[in-house]
């Protein structure tokens, strides 16, 4: 840490009481400077703490970890400050700790992010989507319906200059949909958690789950199939993206995944095998050597917890859309 953000930590650590004794001594300027840091400081650890209260004080009891927030902050200033000295500071860190906001946006689930926007007027829509990374936008506008698509594409293309003060008022509100409700509801943990069980269910009692579910909650099943994966879609994907799964898959879990599945299923897949690979397992299946049902579903999660492990890390994309001209050898 530099120093502004050990005094920070050190301010927050010490709780209002005692912090405010101390900020009385510190110019306008430099609680500014204090504050702006403190916001932006996440998560410190008492081993971090002790590690710099130790270059303050020759001893420091062992603290609490702390989490600087903007509203941990402006509590901490309140009855320190006059109230208009308070308003004009948090003001100008808010602006600043969310000039961020549309790169955080970014990395939220498209699924998500398509769900909120759907929602929203039109022309907000279109602005969010034109001040986030183009591959995100792309990504959502693909999951929109058409005709929405095709408005908030023309709104975009004729989006003027903004006044500074609705766009703060925007970001703000982005921050506290997405960064403190959205992003961390039970909602959105409960969804994952569900696809990750369903992705691991066998695929006829996952279905029989989701047109089970599909009668009482139509809309939470669509999203819940958004995050699906199952073996079955690795036929869907491209070439290039099979090859880049397969190349990290061992031969006989290749070979025992491939048990019992169908003529055009076993080419597609074969097809995207080196050739070493390719032969060795070709030969291997074409003994004929029986494999139990567990063992070929044990193989299946395999390559498919794989496949949301790389697309986890960005590295592959699981999209069911693809191009029409990808073809197999």
């Amino acid at each position: 840490m530099r120093g502004i953000q050990k005094v920070a930590a050190l301010l927050l650590a010490m709780g209002k009481a005692n912090a405010g004794r101390l900020l009385k001594h510190f110019d306008q300027e430099e609680i500014r400077l204090i504050t702006l840091n403190a916001t932006q400081l996440g998560a410190v650890s008492s081993v971090e703490l002790d590690e710099i209260a130790d270059e303050f004080l020759r001893q420091f009891a062992n603290g609490a970890n702390l989490f600087g927030t903007v509203g941990e902050v402006e509590k901490m200033l309140d009855g320190v400050l006059p109230e208009d000295a308070v308003s004009e500071i948090m003001s100008d860190v808010l602006d600043n700790s969310n000039r961020s906001i549309w790169d955080r946006i970014t990395t939220m689930s498209e699924t998500v992010l398509t769900n909120y926007l759907t929602k929203e007027h039109p022309q907000t829509s279109a602005l969010t989507l034109s001040k986030i990374r183009p591959a995100a936008a792309a990504k959502v506008l693909s999951q929109m319906p058409e005709p929405l698509r095709n408005q908030l594409m023309r709104r975009m293309l004729s989006i003027k200059p903004i006044v500074q003060e609705i766009m703060r008022d925007m970001e703000k509100t982005l921050h506290e949909d997405f960064m403190l409700n959205l992003s961390g509801s039970m909602e959105a943990d409960s969804f994952a958690r569900m696809a990750d069980i369903l992705n691991k269910m066998e695929r006829d009692h996952m279905e029989d789950a989701l047109e089970n579910l599909n009668e009482e909650q139509p809309k939470s099943t669509e999203l819940l199939k958004g995050l699906l994966f199952t073996f079955d879609d690795i036929i869907n994907l491209n070439a290039r993206t099979q090859m880049a799964i397969f190349d990290q898959i061992p031969t006989d879990s290749i070979v025992m995944a491939l048990k019992g599945t169908s003529p055009q299923f076993r080419k597609a897949i074969l097809s995207s095998l080196t050739s070493r690979t390719r032969r060795i397992v070709e030969f291997e299946l074409n003994s004929g050597e029986p494999a139990t049902q567990r063992d070929v579903l044990e193989a299946h999660r395999t390559i498919t917890d794989l496949a949301l492990e790389m697309a986890g890390r960005g590295e592959i994309e699981l999209n069911p859309k693809q191009d029409e001209s990808t073809y197999y050898s």
